[in-house]
């Protein structure tokens, strides 16, 4: 009996123990499951307080980066108040007016001048504000004013004016965030400048460059045209008015009858440094100053020269193989166009040594080394000319350019007609209306 019970005793003994090890296993499970969800959060805590500090200490050296640049921003508006200060009497800006009375017309500088300090004296909203800086606009068309496109184009969008502005003329910030190319100074021409603020141009072919070589296709950019295709000159008055409705335009089909000029003309050009760039459109050279074409005794300063194949202008109906520009300014910012027709015949001199040394690159001024040019050497030994009021043959085709297109013709190789770069670059004929053609 006793045995009996020894062995029941022990088979519950054992009975208890498994339970309680199943009870402890269990137990111990939970536990270890526990652990290994705290420890899950503890470095997700870790990685999330580490990703906190990282991001907080980007914020800080962003903020210590914008502080650094709002420095010299903040001396700048400093300088700015303090100028609007000492303009808000307005006595500054009525003495610059009524000396400006005394002028028949104003240049593109002083215009954007005369807008600024409207500006900063009467505020952006001053409609004469407006007024002037649309009138540097126009003007400066007709002159080297890249600048002065910028000042006046920045002006009317400080006014709240909606226009496109010139990639250039945009602060980096935003011109890297728009992919703009960065442009090239350069001399107007008033036919073929780069830079000078006019749109981009379509060649038909699928290139792009502006009205005079700048390279635009942002949202920015002033809109495109091109000698054929879907912006061609007949197009040209949808984007640019002045094309289309200006009664003075260029080029012309001279013949006659013809009223006689009077005026004397006459070339002082001087050997430079070449310096050559083909801007997209044409082949344009930039002439160092000293070189100048005079009327009447009157400085008319030489830019620069460029080519249009066949020639814009037409003799009798009929063009030449080429013609040159010959661009120049006066003091008073008047363009003066001195043309000379090329004709198919003997080998040009002068434009073999240009031809030798075309640049390679577009819109990137080449200088070869050791090379100078006078620019006298593409004129003819006779100055006899034709003379007409007329405008830009580019877009926008602003008008107020004076031309003289010299009689005696130039020769020009056959070869070196087909060596150059623009199969086609001349804007036909436009109406005469009425205007004389000068002849002496």
């Amino acid at each position: 009996m006793k045995r009996i019970l020894l062995e029941v005793f022990l088979v519950a003994a054992l009975i208890g123990a498994g339970v309680f090890g199943f009870m402890n296993q269990k137990q111990a499970a939970t536990s270890k499951a526990k652990i290994t969800e705290l420890t899950a959060a503890v470095e997700a805590a870790e990685k999330s307080a580490k990703e906190k500090e990282e991001s907080i200490k980007a914020a800080e050296e962003e903020m210590h980066a914008l502080q650094e640049e709002m420095a010299p921003l903040e001396e700048k508006t400093n300088q700015l108040e303090a100028v609007k200060a000492a303009l808000a009497s307005g006595s500054t800006l009525t003495d610059l007016e009524n000396a400006y009375k005394k002028e028949k017309s104003l240049s593109a500088e002083r215009q954007a001048g005369l807008g600024a300090l409207r500006m900063l004296t009467k505020g952006a909203e001053d409609p004469g504000a407006l007024e002037a800086f649309r009138k540097a606009l126009q003007l400066s068309e007709l002159g080297d004013r890249k600048n002065t496109i910028c000042a006046a184009q920045l002006g009317l969008v400080a006014a709240g004016e909606k226009i496109k502005v010139m990639s250039d003329c945009l602060p980096k910030s935003e011109k890297a965030g728009h992919g703009d190319k960065e442009e090239k100074d350069a001399k107007d021409d008033g036919h073929g400048k780069k830079d000078d603020g006019h749109g981009k141009k379509e060649d038909g072919k699928g290139k792009k460059e502006d009205g005079h070589g700048d390279k635009k296709d942002e949202k920015h950019a002033a809109p495109h045209w091109g000698y054929e295709g879907e912006m061609g000159p007949e197009k040209w008055g949808k984007e640019f008015p002045t094309c289309s409705a200006g009664k003075s335009q260029s080029p012309l089909d001279i013949k006659g009858p013809f009223v006689k000029s009077r005026v004397v003309v006459s070339a002082d050009y001087k050997e430079g440094p070449l310096k050559m760039l083909n801007n997209g459109h044409t082949i344009q050279v930039v002439v160092s100053p000293g070189s100048k074409l005079r009327i009447d005794g009157v400085a008319h300063e030489l830019l620069q020269f460029h080519f249009h194949r066949p020639s814009e202008e037409k003799i009798d109906g009929k063009p030449m193989a080429m013609v040159v520009h010959f661009v120049h300014k006066n003091a008073e910012g008047k363009l003066a166009v001195l043309g000379v027709l090329l004709k198919e015949g003997n080998e040009n001199p002068g434009i073999k040594t240009l031809w030798a040394n075309l640049p390679k690159e577009e819109n990137v001024e080449y200088a070869p080394d050791g090379v100078n040019f006078n620019p006298g050497n593409l004129l003819p030994r006779e100055f006899d000319f034709y003379s007409y009021e007329g405008s830009l043959t580019t877009p926008p085709c602003t008008e107020g350019v004076r031309f003289f297109i010299l009689k005696t013709t130039v020769n020009i190789a056959k070869e070196q007609v087909q060596a150059f770069p623009f199969k086609m670059n001349a804007r036909p004929v436009q109406p005469l209306n009425g205007r004389e053609i000068l002849s002496n």
